[in-house]
């Protein structure tokens, strides 16, 4: 596969992984009510961001490179709305969604990526579809990311560098690079070094 394009579907990948890594160490810290609180009328819970993101990625990434992403069975506005669901049919609506993703894109090939798709009608090359969709859902995971830790308040396990640590952390990239590690996983380390200080 071409470098250039080898490294860019690895590192979409690990991109949509880490966000995933992100909303899912999110959502293990809250409780069921904490889940499908809403902190005021315009505001959505983790519970419906959770549903929105998993209907987006079950449209999107089913049939990938043959179907519109916007798939007509879709009901986007239901996506947030609260309609007998449960945390648990919630998270494995989640975790089928990240999963359709992830064996679309780990089934890319180096001439797909000439193709064109559609959402919602309009082309996208297959690097403008990715981006799209990484953007997307970042915006979102940023939501839930702070909706947790604002419900959770003093209780909050941290998922990046810890507040006046940042001196502690650059230490800490700069001796696994002495030992040897030369490239880690920016957000797992991040992650990992903040939750082993606290």
């Amino acid at each position: 596969m071409n470098t250039f394009i080898n490294d860019y579907r690895r590192d979409a990948i690990q991109s949509f992984r880490n966000y995933k890594l992100l909303a899912d160490r999110s959502v293990e810290q809250v409780s069921d009510e904490q889940f499908f609180a809403v902190i005021d009328p315009e505001s959505n819970s983790i519970a419906v961001i959770v549903k929105h993101i998993a209907g987006n990625l079950r449209s999107r990434w089913s049939d990938f490179l043959t179907t519109d992403g916007e798939k007509p069975d879709r009901n986007r506005d239901t996506e947030f709305e609260m309609i007998a669901d449960t945390r648990e049919s919630l998270m494995q609506f989640w975790e089928s969604g990240w999963q359709t993703l992830f064996d679309a894109l780990e089934q890319l090939a180096e001439e797909d990526f000439s193709r064109t798709v559609k959402i919602r009608g309009e082309p996208h090359t297959i690097v403008e579809a990715i981006n799209r969709q990484l953007t997307h859902y970042s915006y979102h995971i940023g939501q839930l990311v702070f909706l947790a830790k604002h419900l959770k308040s003093t209780e909050w396990k941290t998922l990046s560098v810890p507040r006046n640590r940042s001196a502690d952390y650059n230490r800490h990239l700069a001796d696994q690079q002495a030992s040897g590690i030369e490239k880690t996983n920016r957000i797992q380390t991040a992650m990992n070094f903040g939750q082993d200080k606290e």
